[in-house]
């Protein structure tokens, strides 16, 4: 089997079996430590405010909701229903946790950060 073969193969396989990538960007980066940070109270209201008080930047329910919807996908995160309330009329909140695989990935991320920060020379980042 030749290079370009195998590379076909595997992203045949790749399509059909549905597997998704865990690659994350940053915003989905943050989503998912938001998400771990909260433990078991994240769903996308509180994730939305936490992520505006530790980056500053307001981050849009609808954003969130696909994010949310796309880590989900990808295996990073599972949802379920909580329980309904008066408060919000008896509508149930949807509730994210971080899977064992979304933990895998934020570590595996992690890793490659602090990587590339142990060889940044101490003088590259003195005089910001």
């Amino acid at each position: 089997m030749t290079y370009r073969s195998i590379i076909l193969h595997t992203f045949t396989y790749l399509i059909k079996t549905g597997m998704k990538g865990t690659n994350l960007g940053e915003f989905e980066e943050l989503v998912l430590l938001t998400i771990a940070a909260l433990v078991n109270e994240a769903y996308s209201v509180a994730i939305c405010d936490e992520l505006e008080k530790y980056t500053g930047r307001s981050a849009k329910l609808g954003v969130v909701h696909t994010v949310l919807h796309r880590l989900e996908e990808k295996g990073l995160v599972k949802s379920k229903l909580g329980e309904a309330t008066n408060v919000r009329g008896g509508k149930r909140k949807r509730y994210y946790l971080v899977t064992n695989t979304g933990k895998a990935t934020l570590l595996k991320a992690k890793q490659v950060r602090d990587r590339l920060w142990n060889v940044i020379p101490e003088f590259a980042l003195k005089r910001i």
